[in-house]
């Protein structure tokens, strides 16, 4: 036994030094023009489990279980001092954590903004900025008001101080920044619902932009996304330029799945979910419908593939009953409905559908030959190139008046999980301080043109 607690004690001791490494490792870029963000899930207690034999036995109803892990969370946030901090499965259900936050929080020279989820779920997101690095210029909420009760925070921010690199009068200086958490995708059908959060996500800071008549700046997507590098919302967002800043830094393509994994879930499985996501105002961007029009479509042959379907014999099983060599309409609805795309509360609507097969249906004959299918389901042709990490490359062409204006951008520096063992792929069992990992990327802004194209 005091063996054991020895074993516990180092375990502790070895994981505390490694944390305060990190940290200062990313409190070293305070002393350089930096921006510093940090995304983390911090497991709400009353979604965490303490007696495994008793699901109902939730931290929640233990005070000092919760105040503890909570007390050293905001040490740790406090600690390294992260320009931007967005939380998920924040408390907000309990007023003495919330004060205890904000009042820590607005102690440590930072503005926060809490966002409960709809119907009184308990749990909701936080986000903070440094009041010494920016001044908020706008906050918006978004209320996705689905099957998940999800929501998201909109900052428009601009640095309180130009950094070195960046003063002038020409040169903008602000920055749109988005903190959600996705609906976990219990089952297959709920994948289309994460899609449609992220969907309307983009349309609302699109709308933004528009409404405001802002130039193009920098956008940073930070939470919990539930969903790796395989799925179709990591996919989508590579299609509107966004980049993984931690797999950026670390050098990882779209294909690096397995290198890093950031939460161990109720299930028990470990994998990759939380993301800082960014696109910058220079970078190549498809238009956003076509992007989910693709990643629509990316999604049915997903599921026509896993249902041992060739090119050959998913044409024939959308043709249907069909005599003629092309797909009707009506083969479209019914091989989306069969497939759960569409013909309940969180599918495709009418609309979305009717969109789906105006975008397939090339020529606009009202029906889809094989080469349509092949073009637009089976073999889709995307026109970006795409360097050796897997990033997007924009071509050559005439500069638009826009490129002739200077913003900020950002390179990634450096990004961090803690705990360590997360970076190599592995879950430590001493780890108790979230079932998520702790991530924090370093971006050095840089000048660059706002010509933000769009195919």
């Amino acid at each position: 036994m005091r063996k054991e607690r020895r074993t516990n004690k180092m375990k502790g001791r070895i994981s505390r030094i490694g944390s305060y490494a990190i940290a200062s490792s990313i409190r070293d870029h305070h002393q350089q023009p930096c921006i510093t963000c940090t995304t983390f899930n911090i497991l709400a207690p009353i979604y965490k489990r303490i007696n495994l034999e008793d699901p109902s036995c939730r931290e929640s109803d233990y005070r000092a279980y919760w105040l503890t892990r909570n007390q050293s969370i905001l040490n740790w946030l406090l600690y390294e001092r992260s320009s931007i901090i967005c939380l998920q499965e924040f408390w907000v259900g309990n007023e003495e954590l919330v004060h205890i936050y904000e009042k820590r929080l607005r102690d440590g020279g930072y503005s926060s903004f809490k966002l409960a989820r709809t119907n009184n779920r308990g749990d909701g997101l936080l986000t903070a900025v440094r009041n010494d690095c920016f001044k908020v210029l706008n906050y918006r909420e978004l209320l996705f008001n689905d099957c998940g009760d999800r929501v998201a925070q909109l900052l428009h921010v601009e640095l309180a101080t130009p950094l070195p690199q960046c003063r002038s009068n020409d040169i903008q200086q602000g920055i749109l920044i988005v903190n959600t958490h996705l609906l976990f995708p219990h089952d297959s059908t709920l994948c289309l619902v994460r899609l449609h959060q992220v969907y309307k996500i983009l349309q609302h800071v699109e709308s933004y932009q528009k409404e405001n008549k802002l130039n193009p700046m920098p956008i940073i997507l930070c939470g919990d996304w539930n969903g790796s590098k395989r799925g179709q919302v990591y996919k989508f967002l590579r299609s509107q330029g966004f980049v993984s800043s931690y797999d950026t830094a670390h050098q990882y393509t779209d294909a690096d799945e397995h290198k890093w994994v950031s939460h161990r879930n109720h299930r028990g499985n470990i994998c990759g979910v939380d993301f800082i996501w960014l696109l910058n105002p220079n970078r190549y961007r498809k238009l956003l419908k076509t992007s989910w029009s693709e990643t629509l479509f990316g999604m049915f042959k997903y599921l026509l593939r896993r249902a041992s379907l060739t090119e050959e014999s998913a044409f024939a099983f959308l043709k249907a009953d069909n005599k003629g060599d092309f797909i009707t309409y009506s083969g479209f609805c019914e091989a989306l409905r069969q497939f759960n795309l569409i013909g309940h509360h969180h599918g495709l609507s009418d609309e979305e559908t009717k969109e789906l097969w105006v975008q397939a249906d090339i020529d606009g004959d009202n029906v889809l030959d094989y080469k349509e299918f092949q073009q637009r389901i089976w073999k889709p042709t995307g026109s970006e190139q795409r360097d050796e990490h897997g990033n997007e490359v924009r071509d050559g062409g005439s500069k638009s008046k826009d490129s002739q204006r200077q913003t900020i951008g950002f390179s990634v520096k450096n990004a961090v999980l803690f705990p360590p063992e997360v970076e190599k792929g592995r879950w430590p069992d001493d780890y108790s301080l979230s079932d998520h990992a702790r991530l924090t990327v370093v971006f050095s802004p840089i000048r660059m043109p706002c010509s933000q194209l769009t195919s």
